[in-house]
């Protein structure tokens, strides 16, 4: 059975007249690495900052950790680390001073967690080194050891690839599944890159203008992109039968409009269509589909016609 870190129920956030989050539901389950994807504006970081504490919802509820009093709440976040928007660093400062002023204002005892967060995120041999001579990699990985300080269960991240180059994005990744794998920690990203979630990520959240418009898993997020045969006939009873019994086939899915998605024979296109006509159907469509993920994602906010 799955243990709910959050749960939120019918969140919504207006800004004078302005609604930036509408209705929005989901829940992120112990273990999950759960990618929160949408458009720049979509009200990706308005949310973060309300499980954060930095904001309060219009309308709705929300439990952290089974919380959902708002004292309890607060108690509920020293489980919880986050970066939201810009990492607030000191540039004239060492990584070792960046923690150590971190360490000291979250009231953590001792600084042998400094050399154990800095060892986690590779930055063990920067020493004295000025963060304002750091990579943008190094300083976002600084800013995860910032958040990592006090062993948090939880971890939310805004952004935390944006402006990378593709190394520093491969650093990154390979941080945060070490973190989720061998320590347990469940981790919320937001990201407006479906195709960079998409090998980090467990579970989805797709947010389109402050609505959740759809959530699923890493196995039905490829179900969903998988290759095949887009087959519209006058009469999809019947070709489902002939799919069944000529071609032995249950591998397709019937769909509204007399269109039928065949997932098998994808490389036999002429063998399908030649056993439908023969059969005394009439094709009004046939062709090969398939989208890879930043094709889905634009379909489904609407970018281009839907499928």
């Amino acid at each position: 059975m799955h243990t709910p870190v959050l749960q939120m129920n019918h969140i919504s956030k207006t800004f004078k007249k302005n609604l930036a989050l509408d209705n929005v539901t989901l829940t992120i389950d112990q273990g999950d690495i759960y990618g929160f994807i949408g458009q720049n504006g979509a009200g990706k970081t308005t949310l973060l900052r309300i499980i954060a504490g930095l904001s309060f919802p219009s309308k709705g509820t929300f439990t952290l950790f089974g919380s959902a009093d708002e004292r309890k709440k607060v108690k509920a976040r020293k489980r919880m680390g986050a970066i939201i928007e810009t990492p607030a660093l000191y540039d004239h400062m060492s990584a070792t001073d960046n923690l150590e002023v971190l360490r000291l204002q979250k009231g953590i005892p001792g600084k042998a967690s400094i050399v154990k967060i800095l060892k986690l995120v590779g930055l063990e041999h920067t020493g004295t080194k000025k963060v304002e001579n750091f990579s943008l990699g190094m300083k976002q990985r600084l800013a995860i050891a910032g958040a990592m300080l006090g062993d948090p269960e939880f971890l939310i991240l805004d952004e935390p690839t944006n402006g990378l180059d593709p190394t520093g994005i491969q650093d990154i990744r390979n941080l945060l599944l070490k973190l989720n794998k061998e320590y347990g920690l469940t981790i919320l990203i937001s990201s407006h890159i479906l195709s960079e979630l998409s090998m980090l990520a467990t579970r989805f959240g797709i947010i389109h203008q402050g609505q959740l418009i759809e959530q699923l898993s890493l196995n039905e997020l490829h179900e969903k992109c998988k290759k095949h045969i887009r087959i519209k006939v006058n009469n999809p009873k019947l070709a489902s039968t002939v799919l069944e019994t000529k071609l032995k086939t249950t591998k397709f899915e019937v769909h509204s409009e007399g269109i039928l998605k065949l997932y098998q024979f994808t490389e036999e296109p002429q063998l399908v269509s030649t056993v439908l006509v023969k059969a005394g159907l009439v094709i009004e469509e046939f062709t090969p589909a398939g989208d890879d993920l930043e094709t889905y994602y634009t379909r489904l906010i609407g970018g281009v016609n839907r499928v």
